[in-house]
């Protein structure tokens, strides 16, 4: 018989929710950036790559949403989330400061 599990606090459900948003948008800020900046670099033109990574983050930002809400390891969801947006946006600045 599988033991009860405990209903979740306030707190983990209000940090849960921030992080499947703002985290969510942390994320996909940094990939639609690394896109655009990538996309640019590899010969494309900037509105189209512009136009794609937004269409990419868009459907990302629904998968992260949805895998902040359902994971297990709200700690490991903060972490993936912001250091994972952070090192997009750091390398698209990279690239960024290469183009110029």
């Amino acid at each position: 018989m599988a033991a009860a599990l405990a209903p979740p606090s306030r707190t983990q459900i209000v940090s849960r929710v921030l992080a499947a948003v703002a985290g969510g948008y942390a994320f996909c800020w940094g990939l639609s950036a690394l896109g655009v900046a990538g996309l640019y670099a590899a010969g494309m033109a900037f509105h189209d790559a512009e136009h794609l990574s937004a269409m990419l983050a868009f459907v990302a930002y629904l998968a992260v949403f949805l895998w902040a809400v359902a994971a297990r390891s709200l700690v490991r969801v903060w972490a993936v989330l912001l250091a994972g947006g952070a090192a997009m946006a750091g390398a698209a600045s990279f690239i960024q400061s290469l183009l110029v």
